[in-house]
């Protein structure tokens, strides 16, 4: 199973937890968001995993934008810090990771919602930002 969101070092456990179909697993895993969270504690944010937390992020200086090589795994986490939010918060929300390795929020709608691509752009351009996103999928 390729899992292109994730570094080498989680690779090995993420591909026994989500071939596992356990979806606390994969909760667990995606909410990880290592290099966001250190991010944000040293800006003195606390990510509690709620939609407040995703307005602090907003509201942060983009300073990572100066460095290339973390970008995209701080968008990356953005993302899945995003879906984490939306799956514990969203009624009926849940993960689902596409058979290439993609994890998406489902809605209990149906409807599919591709996080890590709101979080490179939330970490690229700060637009939308990830409270926007939010407010966007809790409405449906």
């Amino acid at each position: 199973m390729n899992i292109p969101f994730l570094g080498s070092r989680r690779k090995k456990h993420a591909e026994a937890t989500l071939t596992a179909a356990d979806p606390e697993g994969v909760a667990e895993l995606l909410s990880e968001c290592e290099l966001l969270r250190t991010l944000a504690e040293q800006e003195g944010i606390r990510l509690d995993d709620t939609p407040a937390s995703l307005e602090a992020l907003d509201q942060l200086l983009p300073r990572w934008r100066d460095d290339e090589e973390n970008l995209p795994w701080l968008g990356n986490d953005a993302g899945l810090y995003l879906g984490t939010v939306i799956v514990r918060t969203v009624p009926g929300a849940a993960w689902e990771v596409w058979p290439g390795g993609q994890p998406v929020v489902r809605l209990a709608s149906g409807r599919e919602f591709d996080v890590v691509m709101a979080g490179q752009e939330w970490a690229a351009n700060g637009v939308p930002e990830l409270s926007q996103r939010y407010g966007e999928v809790a409405e449906v």
